[in-house]
C-alpha cells in the first residue's frame, strides 16, 4: 500500500465515477500532444485519468516549466475545483490517454454523502504538493533513440545497472516490445520506478511508438558522426516544451568532447549531454540526470571575494559530492567554469592565481569615457585560460549569465565561445566596457542575477548546492570615508586595485533586493554563505582569506545534513496510515512514490556529500 493510501483513494475515485456513469460522467480521449485544460481555463469539472500519462507544465517563462506526471487512476484538476479558482497550470497529454470527467455540482452531490472521498483528495492534495519539491513530481519514462550507426544498447543497460545500485528499480525495453498492447506498457510502468526504452537506428517503426510512450526523449549520437535525424522520430509536445535531450556518446578512445554546434543545430535539443562509452563515472551521472538526483553548483558573483568558492568547492569535492550541471554569475561564472572543463582542484587555484593574483587584472586604468579600465588585461587573460573553448564542448552542462541592456533582461550563455561568455559576464558597468554581441549591449550577469538558481532549475531537477556571496561586506567605508590623495594613490601602488570608486561600482553591480535574493536563496537545497572578513571586492591579492572562508563555510553546510547532498531532493516515505494532520504536517519533507510493483531502497553504501 503506498503513503497515500492509494488503494483508498481508487476505491473512492471508482464509486464515485461508477456511480456517476450513467447519467453525469463522460468519457473521451487526448491524443499525444493534446491539450486537456490551458492555465487560466475555468476548473468546472473533476478529471480521471484512465489509460496513458499527463504532463501538468507551469512557469513564467518562455518555455513552461515541467511540475509533475499524472498516472492512471489519479485525478486531475481537483485543486482549482474545490477551491473554485482557474487552473493555474496546463495539463497535456503525454500520450495517448483516455479520460472520464465530472461536472463539479455532481462532485459536490455526491462527496455531501461520502466524506471519505474529500479526506482522500485531501491527502492526493498534499502529497503533490509536497512531491513538486521533490523528484517524485519528475519523470521516470525515459526513451534512448539512436542517431549513430554502433548499436546503444549496451550503454542504456549500464545506466539501468547505474541506476539500480542508487536503490530503484528499473527496466529496459527493447523492440521486442513493438507488438505489445497498451495495457502492458502501463503495467510495466507501474512496476518500475524508472523505464528506459531503447531503439536502434535502424529500428523506425519501434523508435515511432517510443518517442510517443515517453516523458523526456535523448537522442543519442555520435560527435564524430555527421548528424542525419531525417529518420529520427518527432513528438512535437515533447519539442515544443524542450524535453527531447541529446546525449553524444563519443569513443573511449576520444578524451575530449567535440563538434557539439552541429549536432545542435541539428536535433535543437533542451538540453545537451556528453558520455564516454564503457566509461562508469559517466554512467553513473547520466543515472543521477534520470533519477534526479543530480547535484547543480551555482556560484553567486563577489568580486575578489569570490576566491571563496574555490574553497567551498575543495570541501565539496572531498566530501565526494558530484558536480553534474555548473553555472553562475560574474566571478562565480569564472570559477565554476574551471569543474565544468574537468580541471583538478590544483589547477583551478593555480590558473586563478595565475589570472587574478599575479596579474592584477583591473590595473589598467583609463580615462573613464566608457568604463574605468580598457580591459585588455582582463581580455588577454581569459585567451590565456580558455583559448578556443566552445562551451557546448565542455564536458558538464554548464552556463553563465550576463545582463542585455538593450532589451533589459538577463542573458544566458550556453554556447559560443567560453572566454567571450566570460567577457561578459564580468563586465561591471563603469568598471570594464560592455561587450556588444549580435547588436545587444552585455554586462556583468550580477546586474540583474547574482545568484543565478532559477538558471539552474530550469536545467536540473535535482539539488541545487549555492554558494552565495551576494550581501557579505565588500566595500571598506573607512577608505570611502578618507580616500587617499591622487599621488598617495599612485605611489602607494594601490591603483593596481583601481580607484576607490571600482569597488563602488563593483559592490552596486552585485547588490541584490532582499526579495530577488530570498527567492534565488530558497531555489538552492544547500546553501553555503561564506564571510570573508576584513575583505574588499578588490583584494585580489587575499586569495588565501577567501579560500578559507569558502572552506570554513562549506564545511558547516555539510555538517548539518542527515544525509548526502544527493538525495536532498529524493523523496522520502511516510507512514501510510497517518491521518490527514499528520501528512500536512510533514508535507515539507519529501518522499518517494511507492506504488504496487515498487519497492523500498536497498540499503546504501556511505552516504556522498559528507565531510569524512
Amino acid at each position: 500500500m503506498s503513503p497515500t493510501r492509494r488503494d483508498t483513494l481508487d476505491a473512492a475515485l471508482h464509486d464515485l465515477f461508477a456511480r456517476e456513469a450513467a447519467s453525469r460522467a463522460s468519457w473521451f480521449a487526448l491524443t499525444g500532444g493534446e491539450r486537456l485544460f490551458a492555465e487560466g481555463d475555468a476548473a468546472d469539472t473533476l478529471y480521471l485519468l484512465r489509460a496513458g500519462r499527463l504532463g501538468v507544465f507551469g512557469g513564467d517563462g518562455d518555455v513552461p516549466q515541467f511540475l509533475g506526471v499524472v498516472r492512471p487512476g489519479e485525478p486531475v484538476g481537483e485543486m482549482a475545483m474545490l477551491a473554485g479558482t482557474a487552473h493555474t497550470a496546463e495539463v497535456v497529454a503525454l500520450r495517448d490517454s483516455e479520460i472520464l470527467a465530472l461536472p463539479r455540482d455532481a462532485f459536490f452531490e455526491t462527496a455531501r454523502s461520502h466524506p471519505d472521498l474529500m479526506v482522500e483528495l485531501s491527502r492526493l492534495m498534499i502529497r503533490r504538493a509536497r512531491d513538486q519539491k521533490s523528484a517524485a513530481a519528475e519523470p521516470s519514462v525515459f526513451g534512448f533513440i539512436s542517431a549513430r550507426p554502433r548499436p546503444i544498447r549496451a550503454f542504456v543497460e549500464r545506466l539501468c545497472a547505474a541506476i539500480e545500485m542508487m536503490g530503484f528499480t528499473c527496466k529496459v525495453v527493447d523492440h521486442s516490445a513493438l507488438a505489445s498492447v497498451a495495457e502492458w506498457f502501463t503495467r510495466v510502468e507501474d512496476a518500475h520506478d524508472y523505464v528506459l526504452y531503447v531503439a536502434e537506428k535502424d529500428e523506425p517503426a519501434w523508435a515511432n511508438l517510443c518517442a510517443r510512450q515517453v516523458d523526456r526523449l535523448f537522442v543519442v549520437g555520435d560527435p564524430l558522426i555527421a548528424p542525419d535525424t531525417s529518420k529520427l522520430p518527432h513528438n512535437p509536445q515533447l519539442e515544443a516544451r524542450r524535453r527531447t535531450d541529446l546525449l553524444l556518446l563519443r569513443d573511449a578512445r576520444m578524451p575530449r568532447p567535440a563538434n557539439t554546434p552541429v549536432w545542435l543545430k541539428a536535433v535543437n535539443p533542451g538540453r545537451w549531454f556528453h558520455a564516454q562509452d564503457g566509461d562508469a563515472n559517466d554512467a553513473e551521472r547520466m543515472a543521477r540526470v534520470v533519477t534526479a538526483t543530480s547535484v547543480g553548483l551555482v556560484l553567486s558573483g563577489g568580486g575578489a571575494r569570490a576566491y571563496a568558492h574555490v574553497g567551498a568547492i575543495d570541501v565539496l569535492r572531498r566530501a565526494g559530492v558530484p558536480f553534474d550541471f555548473v553555472g553562475g554569475a560574474s566571478m562565480g561564472a569564472i570559477v565554476a567554469a574551471g569543474p565544468a572543463l574537468g580541471w583538478s582542484q590544483a589547477e583551478l587555484e593555480a590558473r586563478l592565481k595565475r589570472a587574478f593574483v599575479e596579474s592584477d587584472p583591473l590595473s589598467d586604468v583609463t580615462f573613464p569615457i566608457v568604463a574605468m579600465t580598457r580591459s585588455r588585461k582582463v581580455e588577454r587573460l581569459l585567451d590565456e585560460a580558455y583559448g578556443d573553448v566552445e562551451m557546448a564542448n565542455m564536458p558538464l552542462p554548464f552556463f553563465a549569465v550576463s545582463t542585455n541592456l538593450t532589451r533589459g533582461g538577463i542573458e544566458v550563455h550556453r554556447t559560443g565561445p567560453l572566454k567571450r561568455a566570460m567577457r561578459a559576464t564580468i563586465s561591471i558597468p563603469g568598471v570594464m566596457p560592455p561587450v556588444v554581441q549580435d547588436g545587444q549591449v552585455l554586462v556583468d550577469g550580477a546586474v540583474i542575477d547574482n545568484f543565478p538558481t532559477a538558471v539552474m532549475r530550469q536545467f536540473n531537477a535535482g539539488p541545487i548546492v549555492g554558494v552565495d556571496m551576494s550581501q557579505a561586506r565588500g566595500v571598506d567605508p573607512q577608505g570611502l570615508r578618507n580616500p587617499p590623495s591622487w599621488w598617495k594613490w599612485v605611489t602607494s601602488g594601490a591603483w593596481k586595485r583601481g580607484p576607490p570608486i571600482v569597488g563602488v561600482l563593483m559592490r552596486a553591480a552585485t547588490l541584490t533586493t532582499d526579495a530577488e535574493l530570498e527567492h534565488a536563496r530558497a531555489r538552492a537545497d544547500l546553501l553555503i554563505q561564506p564571510e570573508p572578513e576584513g575583505m574588499d571586492i578588490r583584494d585580489w591579492k587575499a586569495f588565501d582569506v577567501a579560500v578559507q572562508a569558502g572552506r570554513r563555510a562549506a564545511e558547516a553546510a555539510l555538517a548539518e545534513l542527515e544525509g548526502p547532498v544527493t538525495d536532498l531532493r529524493r523523496p522520502k516515505p511516510v507512514t501510510p496510515d497517518a491521518p490527514p494532520e499528520t501528512a500536512a504536517e510533514t508535507a515539507a519533507a519529501p518522499r518517494r512514490r511507492l506504488g504496487p510493483g515498487r519497492r523500498r531502497p536497498a540499503p546504501r553504501p556511505a552516504p556522498t556529500g559528507r565531510p569524512g
